[in-house]
């Protein structure tokens, strides 16, 4: 399961309804990559489409698919928004993670 923030949630549908995306039937795809100062880093996108390999979340009213690989490293990831002075974007926080780089966008198990 990955969480959705009520934070999260604003700007997700913000930046869904900007690139034409529907928040009601459209998805957040979330899934982790090689790469990143720590070893692996986060990606998120959105889509239409779920593929046969993907698993299928919903948390306060955002959809959210993760391909079965990228699930492994995210379960029980709570998705939040930060738009403090230190910075504005989306933020991972990763119980599974046990180290994170400075600016949060990757990790290591």
């Amino acid at each position: 399961m990955i969480e959705v923030s009520e934070t999260a949630k604003k700007k997700v549908i913000d930046l869904m309804t900007e690139g034409g995306f529907d928040a009601g039937k459209d998805y957040v795809r979330v899934g982790v990559k090689s790469g990143g100062c720590s070893g692996l880093s986060y990606e998120l996108d959105f889509d239409n489409k779920v593929e046969e390999t993907d698993k299928l979340f919903e948390d306060n009213n955002v959809r959210i698919i993760v391909n079965k690989k990228s699930f492994l490293y995210l379960v029980g990831t709570v998705l939040e928004y930060s738009g403090g002075l230190n910075g504005k974007g989306f933020v991972f926080n990763n119980p599974n993670a046990q180290r994170t780089c400075g600016c949060g966008e990757s990790f290591s198990l």
